[in-house]
């Protein structure tokens, strides 16, 4: 008899894991992106605060965004205080979400690793490993042996362009299977009563002086008592039809998976000098990525001098992986903030509420984004965890740059 693969745990499927429901035409709250951290918000709105008048409007198939393109790194190893804390408060909730949502998410802790090739790599890496400790967060300062023994098939030689000189290490982190976690947010926030409304694309608002009352859309107006957007990379699209300025920018984010392989990748490895990371996902594909393209745009495929200079990169970290066959090739879009940290909270109008700006860490901010956004539906104050990030930062210039932590780190 042939072993189980880790997807096989699967329950039974119906036809459908949600409604398709058509919209009602009024909601108390209408969230706007049927992604991760729409989704999120959604089932905790209705688990934690029982509120299940609520509507998600998806443009397209429910998490067929940046839920279904990321990379599924999951940690909370941020350099500031601010960061390290929604980030640690996500982990913590992605430890029990599989029995929260009664639903496989393949959660694997298999730790991450952050390389250091120059001295001020190592100075910042051990700064970051003393700033996590002070946090209370799982977090380790390795010399290139413990790498090595860590990760085999990592390239620790000293006659290299980059050699490694060590690494931090956060052993609870890891990767989830993405499309599993938006299953799982949806079914429960459907069983919930909330109505996930896809094919549904947001056109415009109905304005009263500070508030908004309706949501025009390709399936109709839609009135709504709050309103929370949740887009990610067109987030300024919408924000510019309510006529609020955003310190966002899209850019495309392009990653890649190799044919399938034999189990030989035991964690998740990420260096910013030699500028990719690198997984190995539950079917045994190599799942890789880098940095964000330099322009701007909302382009959603692969283009060969970005795959080339990551497998180059690639290769260099791992000579075993040089004859490995790409499989596929597939871009997101990141929305970016000038210090490399969200923007959760209150705008210019009182009802709506913005949840941007999360770059490449949209997907470990899952559960923890989604808690904390529906406690500052609910309660209309900020919850501790975001009150840090308020769009009015970028006027009182109290900035949490993030760019060391975030960077090609995702």
């Amino acid at each position: 008899m042939s072993p189980r693969t880790p997807g096989a745990d699967l329950p039974e499927h119906p036809d459908s894991l949600w409604r398709s429901p058509e919209p009602e035409r009024s909601y108390d709250v209408v969230i706007v992106g049927g992604g991760g951290h729409g989704l999120a918000t959604a089932h905790y709105l209705a688990k934690n605060h029982g509120i299940t008048n609520v509507a998600v409007l998806e443009k397209g198939w429910l998490a067929g965004g940046n839920m279904a393109r990321n990379t599924t790194i999951i940690r909370s190893n941020y350099l500031w205080d601010e960061s390290s804390a929604i980030y640690e408060h996500a982990l913590q909730l992605w430890e029990g979400l599989e029995e929260d949502l009664g639903y496989p998410i393949l959660f694997s802790q298999r730790g991450v690793l952050n390389l250091a090739h120059t001295l001020q790599d190592v100075r910042d890496s051990v700064r970051r490993v003393e700033a996590n400790k002070l946090n209370g967060i799982d977090a380790e300062w390795l010399e290139p042996d413990e790498v090595r023994k860590i990760c085999p098939v990592v390239n620790t030689s000293t006659d290299i362009r980059y050699p490694v000189l060590g690494a931090t290490y956060q052993p609870r982190a890891g990767i989830a299977k993405h499309d599993y976690v938006a299953w799982g947010f949806a079914r429960r926030a459907d069983e919930a009563g909330i109505d996930l409304v896809q094919d549904c694309e947001v056109t415009g608002f109905d304005t009263d002086g500070d508030r908004v009352t309706g949501v025009r859309t390709t399936r109709g107006t839609i009135s709504a008592g709050t309103v929370a957007l949740c887009a990610a990379g067109h987030t300024s699209v919408l924000t510019d039809m309510l006529g609020i300025r955003v310190p966002v920018q899209s850019h495309p984010l392009q990653a890649l998976v190799s044919e399938l392989l034999e189990p030989v990748h035991p964690t998740v490895v990420m260096s910013n000098a030699v500028h990719v990371y690198v997984s190995q996902a539950h079917k045994g594909e190599l799942v890789m990525g880098a940095g964000v393209d330099s322009y701007n745009g909302y382009g959603q495929r692969g283009a060969f001098h970005v795959i080339e200079r990551q497998m180059a990169a690639a290769v260099e970290l791992f000579p075993v992986f040089a004859r490995a066959h790409l499989l596929r090739t597939w871009g997101g879009i990141v929305d970016t903030t000038p210090d490399a940290s969200p923007i959760v909270g209150r705008t210019p109008y009182d009802n709506v509420y913005l949840n941007c700006g999360w770059g490449t860490g949209g997907f470990k901010a899952t559960p923890g984004i989604g808690s904390a956004l529906a406690h500052t539906i609910a309660h209309d104050e900020p919850h501790p965890y975001v009150a840090p990030f308020t769009l009015d930062r970028f006027v009182t210039g109290a900035l949490v740059d993030e760019h060391g932590a975030a960077a090609v780190a995702h």
